[in-house]
């Protein structure tokens, strides 16, 4: 396949939208805004940065914050949704947002080292929908990460893996590269942390590719997770149940479709049957007179 377009071989950079959803996030907007400036730095010789900062109806001090750091900085970005409405929600509003085809989201608690995006960004090659951060795939890697995340996560991403039948060790990490134009108009049934998984399965169930990359998880660098374990458990089994009904409808449905075909197939070939029939019988009374 090949490679996003004016890329290493080019003197122009790719222009990139980084979509970053928050809630309550005072502890991490310094931390943030310090990681970005240095993705400008590591990675501006190969791309252009937009970065989308997606407020999700933040109660602290973090809209005040990331308002006064983002003055003058014109490739910054600060949307508001106002109330909470959920991570899922957060980024999809994010890629709305964004200006460009190529699009990142991003934890803003450090869990991944921003810079990983550079090692993402070329596997977006041509035919590729997303690129997702993995953890567990088996050259990634975790540390000091709570166990209770850890054990939901893996055992969310095992059951996704059967329900869509795609081999992706890790289906709920945030931080991915999506083709803007493959993902924008998907809708979610689920705007909190269920939603990140159900924006993955939707690109599957479309026929999009979706390539993964191995990636280290860390605990956060400050601040709380804001998953409330019981509700984000029940949220993804509803959603695994709806993956696997709406997989097997669609074979139901191919079964009698084929069937239905092959009915009108025999329907058509009837009358030619009898006519070649009645041709066979005529033939040998026509040879004997």
């Amino acid at each position: 396949m090949q490679s996003l377009p004016n890329q290493h071989a080019s003197s122009t950079p790719t222009p990139v939208s980084v979509v970053v959803p928050m809630f309550n996030e005072r502890e991490c907007v310094a931390s943030l805004m310090a990681s970005l400036a240095g993705v400008e730095a590591q990675l501006g010789d190969r791309y252009t940065f937009e970065f989308v900062l997606v407020d999700d109806g933040s109660r602290d001090e973090t809209v005040a914050l990331l308002n006064a750091t983002i003055v003058g900085r014109s490739n910054y970005r600060l949307v508001e949704h106002g109330v909470n409405r959920g991570i899922g929600a957060a980024i999809g509003t994010g890629i709305a947002a964004a200006s460009h085809e190529v699009v990142v989201s991003m934890d803003c608690d450090g869990s991944y080292d921003p810079l990983l995006m550079g090692e993402l960004l070329p596997l977006l090659a041509e035919g590729v929908s997303l690129v997702t951060a993995s953890p567990y795939h088996r050259a990634g890697g975790v540390e000091n990460v709570p166990l209770w995340r850890l054990r939901l996560s893996r055992l969310a991403s095992q059951l996704y893996g059967l329900a869509c039948r795609h081999k992706l060790s890790c289906y709920t990490s945030c931080f991915r590269v999506y083709r803007r134009s493959a993902v924008v108009d998907l809708q979610l049934e689920n705007p909190g942390f269920v939603g990140v998984a159900e924006l993955l399965c939707q690109v599957l169930q479309q026929g999009g590719v979706v390539v993964e990359h191995p990636a280290m998880l860390r605990s956060r660098v400050a601040g709380h997770s804001k998953m409330r374990v019981v509700r984000a458990s029940l949220g993804h089994l509803r959603l695994i149940g709806k993956v696997v009904a709406a997989r097997l409808g669609s074979v139901e449905n191919a079964a009698t479709d084929a069937a239905e075909n092959a009915e009108q197939t025999l329907h058509q070939l009837r009358p030619a049957e009898t006519s070649a029939n009645h041709t066979t019988e005529e033939t040998p009374a026509v040879q004997l007179a």
